[in-house]
């Protein structure tokens, strides 16, 4: 039920057919649990059970006569990447407020890119934190990369920044050519890239050396022009696309490229908050600066992978939604059996938790600097609704506001579908159930059809998918989103 390495050549085969394998073998089912609290292990169980391929177990707590049912998992749906940030991080602050110690705290993500939100939020309130498995966001090579090409672009006396990409992605420039550059700009007191914008007028270089570097000059020259008139997060994605930076990774074939095109759409995606690439550069400086302050005694950040065989008292899952967790890379390479491995890695990641589980979802995503909508993950659908206090936001999904208790199926499913509930369908305080089943995602809507969506504004359908609609909005461009998002206008 462990087995999340298969990326790494492990195979779970070997353990399912170990009897076959060996006819003498005897299975012991280590089931006793020392660490979480029956509701945990109830979950996680109820959980790995949709996998087929498991020889079966079931969780019991370790502890004799233990009489807490212990916390049930917190399931929350917000707005946005953002909003799921500031809700993790208080409700971090509210467990320390409550005597929780803050190295006992873990927020465990499916993959790197998920990290910078994260960061960003505990830097911005002050809580310590490290990460665990692999650097901090900003000091990633794709990221440092990335970062000294916009340095470069804002400032081009920034020696450092240039000698890091002049070569990235490989040119033909070689050490020679470096070393003349920096022999004329010691000479002439002047900086590395004014030194190559002089250079390339003389014979000095090779034909090819002369002719890669005046490319890279007059490409500069050009996104220079452009960072007045030009949105950072759009002029950052045109530098790394054009300079070959992306298309570089894109090639490479080593386990880690895809993870680092991840990154890369991150750091564009960063890139959005901030008006300037200057505000930027700036931010990302003070950010260094506290990354420098190493904390034993911190939050601990890190990937589900890197989590295995840890425990902590309070640990928190964020985005848990379709394409992200189940990873769909993953299903597309491997289908149902990496489906499998998924389901395997989220049962990891509660049981990692001694007291409580904090699991968290958001409506909308950015990807590729534009908006699009997300699905709640199938592994939310399968937790017991028993072991389950959910709580999401009003208007997510179409929803009112759903905070309590009143974990019922019908609403349950409704995160999955994408269900509608109008204002009238209230919580029943006194019972904790719905008075009324959601209702499903809207009916009749058609091709040619105008509609509102909430954050895309009007809009022109465009073609129908079962429930998913192709829309050219008025003001966000074309669209994908769920019906349940849109009213006919």
């Amino acid at each position: 039920d462990q087995s999340i390495y298969s990326w790494r050549g492990a195979e779970v085969g070997n353990i399912l057919r170990f009897e076959k394998d060996f006819a003498n073998a005897k299975i012991v089912r280590l089931e006793r649990n020392y660490r979480s609290t029956p509701v945990i292990l109830h979950a996680a169980s109820h959980l790995i059970a949709h996998n087929e391929d498991r020889l079966g177990k079931t969780l019991r707590t370790g502890h004799d006569g233990a009489t807490e049912h212990g916390v049930p998992i917190k399931v929350k749906g917000v707005w946005d990447g953002a909003e799921e940030a500031r809700w993790t991080v208080d409700e971090i602050e509210s467990l320390q407020r409550g005597g929780e110690k803050l190295n006992q705290i873990a927020i465990l993500v499916r993959a790197g890119f998920q990290m910078l939100e994260f960061e960003e939020r505990l830097i911005t309130t002050g809580v310590p934190y490290r990460v665990i498995g692999g650097p901090r966001f900003y000091e990633r090579l794709e990221i440092r990369d990335a970062i000294a090409y916009l340095r470069l672009l804002h400032q081009p006396d920034d020696d450092l920044a240039f000698e890091r990409i002049v070569n990235k992605p490989k040119r033909g420039i070689g050490e020679a050519t470096v070393q003349k550059i920096h022999i004329l700009a010691r000479a002439q007191n002047t900086g590395l890239f004014d030194a190559t914008a002089k250079i390339i007028e003389t014979d000095e270089l090779r034909p090819q050396a002369r002719s890669t570097l005046r490319a890279l000059f007059e490409d500069f020259t050009r996104w220079r022009s452009l960072k007045d008139s030009m949105p950072p997060a759009e002029l950052a994605a045109m530098v790394l696309e054009e300079s070959g930076y992306t298309e570089m990774w894109r090639k490479d074939k080593s386990p880690e490229a895809p993870g680092r095109l991840d990154n890369l759409r991150e750091f564009a995606n960063a890139l959005e908050e901030w008006d300037t690439i200057a505000a930027f550069l700036d931010h990302v400086s003070l950010v260094m600066e506290n990354e420098t302050q190493k904390t034993e005694d911190g939050v601990t950040l890190m990937t589900l992978h890197s989590a295995k065989g840890l425990e902590f008292d309070m640990v928190f899952l964020p985005g848990w939604e379709e394409e992200i967790f189940p990873n769909r890379r993953a299903l597309d390479e491997g289908g149902q059996k990496s489906l499998e491995e998924e389901r395997r890695l989220a049962y990891v990641g509660v049981t990692r938790a001694r007291k409580q589980v904090f699991v968290s979802f958001a409506a909308n995503r950015r990807v590729f600097n534009q908006w699009q909508a997300s699905l709640p993950s199938r592994f939310i659908d399968e937790l017991p609704a028993d072991a389950v206090e959910r709580e999401s936001e009003a208007g997510l999904y179409g929803s009112a506001s759903a905070a309590g208790g009143g974990f019922n199926e019908g609403w349950r499913q409704s995160w999955w579908r994408g269900g509608t509930r109008r204002d009238k369908d209230v919580l029943d305080q006194s019972g904790g159930e719905w008075e009324t089943e959601p209702r499903d995602s809207q009916g009749g809507i058609k091709i040619g059809d105008r509609v509102f969506h909430q954050k895309f504004g009007y809009g022109i359908v465009k073609s129908v998918d079962d429930s998913k609609l192709d829309i050219e909005f008025e003001k966000a461009g074309r669209k994908r989103v769920l019906d349940s998002f849109v009213s006919l206008a």
